[in-house]
């Protein structure tokens, strides 16, 4: 599986978030993470959102398959509220 991604968005996302496509969405995956379907429609393309971690901050990685790619769309670090309930939630498991 490889990670595949816009270099526009990877650009953006880099200057602004200081989050790296190409880089950091790998080390998500291997990290604890659950994955649940958008439910936003309209984009022509099943997309998935990744909750994980990127070096002990909770993230969000929302990107669809292409082929046997993860082809990433946005990267961003969770909100306070959303980081907690995260770390919640893999206390449980």
């Amino acid at each position: 599986m490889a990670i595949t991604f816009d270099p526009t968005k990877r650009d953006i996302t880099l200057r602004e978030r200081g989050i790296d496509f190409a880089t950091d969405a790998a080390k998500v995956f291997a990290s604890d993470w659950a994955t649940f379907d958008s439910d936003q429609a309209g984009h022509g393309e099943l997309r998935q959102i990744t909750a994980g971690f990127l070096n002990g901050r909770a993230v969000m990685t929302v990107w669809t398959a292409r082929g046997e790619d993860r082809h990433v769309i946005s990267m961003r670090y969770c909100h306070a509220g959303e980081a907690k309930r995260l770390r919640e939630r893999f206390k449980q498991t």
